[in-house]
């Protein structure tokens, strides 16, 4: 296990320096720009790519669920970039539906708001990876930039605890939340639901459930969302081989996740696939342009549209799925990270006119 750590960090270390390398150089070495679908792949993350296919390292539906959990918490801190200075970083635990959940509260540094806004975040990782600490950085960055507290959920994981389990812990987290913040000198009124891929879905599900509360949630920040499991969409064949997170990833993880595949159809798996959206959270949604999920993430945010639900949605087009972990090692996701918070604190600002 040492020396497979200490592989890992070398490997991790050369990738780091490969991605540094002169742009000009990258271009020669890549050879012609990938496109799909009309658009072109960046070119460090086309070098990215290259530099992971002759890594040797297999692919996440190959492994044990043990070992892809290390490998993908391994490959968030190796690549996510140096630690954003926050002020205040407490692990403590509350009650979830079946038992104790850890969560870990982000303060801002050199906050002057009695009450912060928070973004209750929910991690990626198809519902079977991921962790508070493989998230760390991103949530680190996330709290420094938006001058919001961030309070990380680790919810239960499949295939110990399958669908709902994730769900109903992301609700059950907000109910927490909504009920303790002025308590925690946070504010109740503007708690933003907020994830990544299957964080993603589960802030969405839970805008969705959350809508009827007394407070509910003031916004949804959705990164590149898994919103419908049949995974049937253009963008599931076209970008499903090639681009980091591929079909077979994502089959794996739902044969993790669910309990049947008649489960795809519930709106609370595939939230896409939900009667009515109408008084759900308003909603920033962004996708990947070679991403499988792009285009289920983008129908969801016309859906939200068309319902009378203020949403923005952008698509990072040069971009793949994954890029909340890759800020230390791509320029173009730190860029992409850069304008999703200033589109947060632009939004967070509406809320208070």
């Amino acid at each position: 296990m040492v020396l497979k750590e200490i592989a890992r960090e070398l490997q991790g270390k050369a990738a780091n320096l490969a991605l540094r390398m002169p742009i000009s150089w990258v271009n020669i070495i890549t050879g012609p720009p990938a496109a799909v679908d009309g658009r072109t792949l960046d070119g460090r993350t086309q070098w990215f790519l290259q530099l992971l296919a002759r890594s040797g390292q297999p692919p996440l539906h190959q492994l044990g669920v043990v070992e892809a959990r290390q490998q993908f918490d391994a490959f968030m801190l190796l690549l996510g970039g140096r630690p954003a200075p926050v002020g205040e970083i407490v692990d403590r635990t509350m009650a979830g539906p079946a038992g104790s959940l850890r969560i870990r509260i982000y303060r801002p540094a050199h906050s002057v708001a009695r009450l912060l806004p928070t973004v209750l975040y929910f991690h990626g990782g198809g519902w079977a990876i991921g962790s508070l600490e493989g998230y760390d950085l991103a949530c680190r960055y996330f709290c420094a930039r938006s001058g919001c507290a961030v309070v990380s959920v680790d919810y239960r994981l499949a295939p110990e605890h399958k669908f709902p389990a994730a769900i109903d812990d992301g609700i059950a987290a907000f109910r927490w939340l909504a009920t303790e913040a002025a308590g925690l000198g946070l504010d109740p009124d503007r708690i933003v639901l907020a994830g990544d891929s299957a964080g993603g879905t589960i802030a969405a599900v839970a805008a969705q459930e959350l809508r009827g509360e007394p407070r509910p949630p003031c916004l949804q920040w959705l990164v590149y969302p898994a919103t419908d499991l049949g995974g049937d969409t253009p963008s599931h064949k076209s970008c499903g081989e090639g681009f980091l997170l591929t079909q077979a990833d994502m089959d794996w993880f739902r044969g993790q996740y669910l309990n049947t595949p008649a489960e795809v159809d519930d709106p609370r798996a595939s939230p896409l696939r939900a009667a009515d959206l109408a008084g759900v959270a308003p909603a920033l949604v962004f996708t990947a342009g070679f991403d499988p999920l792009r285009d289920e993430g983008q129908a969801y945010a016309k859906r939200l549209s068309a319902a009378g639900v203020k949403t923005i949605h952008r698509e990072f087009d040069t971009l793949i799925h994954g890029f909340v972990g890759m800020r230390g090692a791509l320029q173009a996701a730190a860029r992409a990270m850069d304008d999703m918070v200033a589109g947060l604190r632009h939004e967070l600002a509406q809320l208070g006119r």
